[in-house]
């Protein structure tokens, strides 16, 4: 088992006490430990912080882009061992490691680029010879919590934009997969990002959320993870000054019209789906059909989940990963209890797969739920995992009317042969993210605004230029020339 030490203050340190981390392919042992930081250590890496945007802010912005630049060309040289140990301790795909670790160098890539550029508007002035600007600025110390299911794509999207503006960061990994945020903290460490300027606090979260939320220092908090969560954080940064900004649940839907390309639609659908199974925010887990094309479109749908393999992610031949850990394979396993309890009828799958070696991990077989009403927990509330249902429906009207009826809106896809179709999809539905004979899970690049509507997160997006919207400050100035 191998024992890691966390970045703080520019050192890797560590405190005596441990965090076990599993591969939740087989979870009869633990692959590595972390240190558990504590409320004292948590103090000390916002001083460390503090300290470290003093200096990056005054930065040359060429600087930074140097630094981050180099540190994608690191990632990248590293892909090989950064995405077994993303497989490792979450569990997903060879396949999709590898592509979280390009991806995140991505991101650094991107905001390497972006912060070359500078942020601001010249602005015209009733005054004579006056001039008037306005300038982006850092807006300070801010702390960075991360999920379990994307753990390196996820820093990546949120720590890249907000140093390449100047701000530091106090990053907070999930608890069950800490090592890919070690990863991504170690390139930017080789690559010469000053001390304090990221700070890793690797710890259980029970224990320390307070010192983490509460510090004065805060200027921001950037969270994506559950609602639950995330409207704790927000009631508790209620009565500060602290930007919040929260990437939270979805209940994402797909509308399949009569006239769709139905072959295409199901193994669209399947991948959005069950692709690191389930475990996106963006996974597509209800499925509205026209009558007309309803018994072909669940045919075709069923054979495409039936031909997934279940097995480690480590393993070549393995389509359909484990979910994250025992806790999350028992409430996966609870949601499709009760789905059958209030009426639902399984399709494919529905229980967990235990076969041989398969009995030491967390894997459940991909389902598809028929015979789900509207007002089931099944097509109301976030499952988290391999779990899809699906609904018929008379019209066009009907179709939009399933998909908006929810508290979430962060992902929603139409398939349709039909231009005018798609285009009243795109406007009538509910969500921040739309797609049209396409997944809605895959494919959104790194220069692209991400986040939802209503209950699916706040106001400020992610990714692109609009999430420098909540990393910086505008400050308009005004210059007079003479006379």
């Amino acid at each position: 088992m191998r024992t890691l030490r966390t970045l703080c203050g520019g050192e890797w340190v560590t405190t005596g006490e441990w965090i076990d981390v599993h591969d939740p392919a087989n979870v009869r042992a633990p692959i590595a430990r972390v240190p558990a930081l504590g409320v004292k250590d948590v103090t000390r890496a916002y001083d460390h912080a503090e300290r470290g945007f003093a200096r990056w802010k005054r930065t040359s912005p060429f600087e930074r882009s140097r630094i981050l630049t180099a540190a994608a060309a690191l990632i990248r040289a590293r892909l090989d061992e950064i995405a077994a140990d993303v497989t490792a301790e979450n569990g997903k795909t060879l396949a999709e490691a590898r592509g979280e670790t390009g991806k995140a160098a991505d991101f650094l890539d991107y905001y390497a680029g972006l912060a070359r550029q500078g942020y601001g508007t010249l602005l015209h002035d009733a005054r004579p010879n006056t001039r008037t600007h306005t300038q982006r600025e850092p807006i300070g110390v801010i702390l960075v919590i991360s999920p379990w299911n994307d753990p390196l794509i996820t820093p990546a999207r949120k720590l890249a934009p907000l140093l390449a503006a100047g701000n530091a960061a106090v990053f907070k990994p999930a608890t069950e997969t800490p090592l890919s945020g070690l990863h991504f903290a170690r390139a930017l460490h080789d690559a010469g990002l000053p001390d304090g300027v990221l700070n890793v606090v690797t710890g259980r979260t029970a224990e320390i959320e307070g010192a983490l939320l509460d510090d004065p220092r805060i200027a921001g908090v950037t969270f994506t993870g559950s609602n639950s969560v995330g409207n704790r954080i927000r009631r508790r940064l209620a009565d500060r000054n602290v930007r919040f900004q929260g990437e939270l649940g979805g209940k994402n839907a797909s509308a399949v019209l009569a006239d769709a390309d139905l072959p295409a639609a199901a193994k669209a659908v399947a991948a959005a789906a069950f692709g690191q199974a389930g475990q996106r925010c963006t996974a597509t887990s209800r499925v509205v059909v026209e009558r007309p094309v309803y018994d072909e479109f669940t045919r075709l749908l069923v054979a495409e989940v039936e031909a997934l393999t279940t097995g480690p992610g480590s393993d070549p031949a393995t389509t359909l990963c484990p979910l994250s850990g025992p806790r999350q394979r028992d409430s996966v396993l609870a949601d499709l209890a009760r789905a059958v309890e209030q009426g639902a009828t399984v399709l494919t799958g529905g229980s967990a797969d235990t076969d041989g070696e398969r009995a030491y991990g967390c894997h459940v077989r991909p389902t598809v739920l028929a015979d789900v009403t509207p007002e089931s927990a099944i097509w109301r509330e976030e499952v988290f995992g391999p779990v899809l249902a699906v609904r018929a429906v008379d019209d066009f009207a009907a179709a939009v009317e399933a998909v908006d009826d929810s508290v979430f809106g962060l992902a929603a896809a139409v398939f349709t042969r039909d231009l005018a179709a798609a285009y009243r999809f795109t406007e009538e539905v509910e969500c921040g993210q739309v797609a049209v004979n396409t997944t809605t899970t895959t494919g959104w690049d790194v220069h692209l605004p991400f986040g939802g509507f209503r209950d699916s997160g706040t106001a400020y997006k992610e990714q692109g230029e609009e999430v420098l919207r909540f990393s910086t400050r505008v400050k308009t100035v005004a210059v007079h020339f003479g006379g």
